[in-house]
């Protein structure tokens, strides 16, 4: 085992990877929430995705792919396998834009062995509960090894192509601000995963023509806001500097040449928290929140969160609401549901305005945020 593994592996084990330091201080949301339970027994529900005309689709860290329908929850077939190891699985599910229409989903995953692994994505057909058709269409490549830091997470842009993040694989971070390998980047692929128009590198020979940011670390918060045209993503800093950033084409976001984190020994990564020709963060957490699943709020039922950013929170075991302006700058944040709740792994707001959560644990929930009195 390599020593950054085995610290990691012992640092999680003891629970000591930034948890140990104390919390920011964030207000607590004035806003009334009411939380139901719409699904438990979940195995580290990942990913949650609302299917046209009804219906709730969610994915199981360990490989397995539920949908909800009408307070029922049914086992979708078909899934293909994953490497369910370490941080490993089944990672997002996303319907097509046109799902109506074709039937598509994409889903996100770690595919291969644990000596040789890389984020996969898969196109298939949802038939009431059974995927059909399903066709590899990327899988980052070359494979590495070690089964942590996937990313995993998908968006859909306006364009109608497809970015997907990767993590850089935690043994590799320098391959984060590397061309010639899809480690630590944001890519865009159309729903065929082939290369689409307009990526920066595409005519770089000695580049991955997929790519469209980098300089990621473990990326699993992606979300595009239609009001202000911008791509929202956050990522796990180390110990320390876990941050959100806004993306943009063949934006260079800094990792690891800039961080303000530490490595988990305790030793410095980098004397930089910031270096020409690297964008800053838009927010960053020190210490770190664990951030995970991201939503920008559009909807009636929350005015007051009203074009802010949704992110769950893995250690501090809430709902950060990141308040912006209409431009997308900061402007404070508050948090929802306690230090008593659970880790949120997913976060997605609903066609009627409510918002949904998925606790990371091995008999994890889906639960309903909606307004309360």
């Amino acid at each position: 085992m390599r020593p950054r593994r085995m610290m990691l592996s012992l640092l999680l084990a003891a629970g000591l990877t930034g948890a140990a330091a104390p919390p920011a201080r964030v207000p607590d949301s004035q806003v009334p929430v009411r939380v139901e339970v719409m699904a438990s027994g979940l195995d580290h529900p990942w990913s949650v995705a609302f299917l046209p005309g009804g219906g709730v689709l969610v994915t199981e860290r360990g490989g397995a792919l539920k949908r909800l329908e009408d307070g029922k929850l049914f086992s979708v077939s078909g899934v293909p396998p994953v490497l369910s190891e370490g941080q490993g699985g089944l990672f997002d599910v996303l319907p097509h834009p046109d799902f109506r229409s074709n039937g598509f989903v994409f889903l996100s995953y770690a595919h291969g062995t644990k000596r040789a692994n890389g984020t996969r994505v898969a196109r298939a057909k949802l038939v009431g509960n059974s995927l059909i058709e399903v066709t590899p269409i990327y899988t980052a490549a070359p494979l590495k090894r070690g089964a942590v830091h996937f990313g995993g997470r998908m968006a859909f842009l306006p364009d109608g192509t497809l970015a997907l993040t990767t993590g850089d694989g935690f043994d590799y971070r320098e391959s984060a601000q590397k061309l010639d390998n899809p480690l630590g980047k944001v890519l865009r692929l159309t729903v065929d995963g082939k290369v689409p128009a307009g990526n920066p590198y595409a005519d770089d020979t000695a580049a991955q023509p997929a790519i469209w940011s980098r300089g990621h670390r473990n990326p699993q918060g992606l979300a595009y806001d239609p009001v202000r045209g911008m791509l929202f993503l956050h990522e796990h800093g180390p110990r320390g500097g876990d941050e959100v950033n806004v993306i943009r084409r063949g934006g260079n976001y800094g990792w690891p040449v800039v961080t303000l984190g530490m490595d988990y020994s305790g030793a410095s990564i980098s004397p930089f928290r910031n270096y020409p020709g690297m964008i800053d963060p838009l927010v960053s957490w020190v210490p770190s929140i664990a951030p995970s699943g991201l939503a920008v709020y559009r909807g009636g039922m929350f005015p007051e969160w009203e074009g802010s950013l949704l992110v769950g929170a893995l250690v501090d075991k809430e709902l950060r609401v990141v308040k912006l302006t209409p431009a997308g700058r900061p402007a404070g944040e508050e948090r929802v549901l306690d230090r008593s709740a659970e880790r949120i792994r997913d976060v997605r707001v609903a066609p009627d305005g409510s918002v949904w959560v998925t606790t990371d644990y091995p008999d994890g929930k889906l639960l309903r945020l909606s307004r309360g009195e």
